[in-house]
């Protein structure tokens, strides 16, 4: 697995790079935005760990760049711990943040995480093909495939687990913590605006009016359900 890291402090560069080598990953680096670009022209990259201020292209516009045309895992790493940045930076299209300073263990642990959805949501070869279908809403749980009336519906690694759980519950209403213990698989602790961001980009991407959603409805209070027969 290629994973590339960037951040404008090449000491921090350097030590994430000996951490993850010694999980036998190949690392490349890049030291701003731009060179991460670059990077992701010429190699295939499977995560991205990224710092979120940098000169040249900040990690917050590089992660928009990216995501017009990839679904990599994304992780954002910053010095900022407020949940403004955390969620700007997953308002961007990121996966995942890590505030500095971090337990690299710890980083190692989220990057496995990633690369094991990212994995998981690239492999087409099960033999049981499963189709699950809500009104036009269908997940090709084989081929990793979202569509909605038809056509097709990109989404990054998370928001496709995060779907496909709803999807495969549909009536079922599950709390912010229920998601974020199902699809991170760890304590859900302030886990509230991580998953509200990206219930949210999953309504913009599968419904025609995300203010008026016919499949991902709020329960307020509550949860977040897939109306039956939506």
């Amino acid at each position: 697995m290629n994973i590339l890291v960037c951040d404008d402090d090449r000491e921090i560069v350097e030590a994430i790079e000996i951490y993850l080598q010694q999980e036998g990953y190949q690392v490349y680096k890049a030291y701003d935005g731009k060179q991460v670009l670059e990077i992701l022209k010429r190699h295939e990259i499977h995560l991205l760990i990224i710092d979120v201020m940098m000169p040249e292209l900040d990690g917050i516009r590089a992660t928009r760049k990216i995501r017009e045309e990839s679904n990599i895992p994304i992780i954002i790493l910053s010095a900022k711990s407020e949940d403004a940045d955390k969620i700007l930076g997953l308002n961007t299209g990121a996966d995942d943040y890590v505030s500095k300073p971090f337990n690299p263990l710890e980083l190692v642990a989220r990057v496995k995480s990633q690369l094991r959805r990212y994995t998981q949501l690239g492999n087409s070869s099960e033999s049981n093909q499963k189709i699950y279908q809500v009104g036009g809403l269908a997940i090709n749980d084989d081929l990793k495939e979202v569509t909605v009336d038809g056509e097709s519906v990109r989404l990054t690694p998370i928001e496709y687990n995060i779907l496909l759980l709803l999807v495969k519950n549909q009536g079922k209403v599950f709390s912010i913590e229920q998601i974020y213990e199902n699809i991170w698989n760890e304590d859900a602790i302030g886990a509230d605006n991580t998953v509200a961001v990206h219930i949210r980009h999953i309504r913009e991407k599968i419904e025609i009016n995300p203010r008026e959603p016919r499949y991902l409805k709020v329960v307020w209070g509550v949860g977040y359900k897939i109306e039956k027969n939506g």
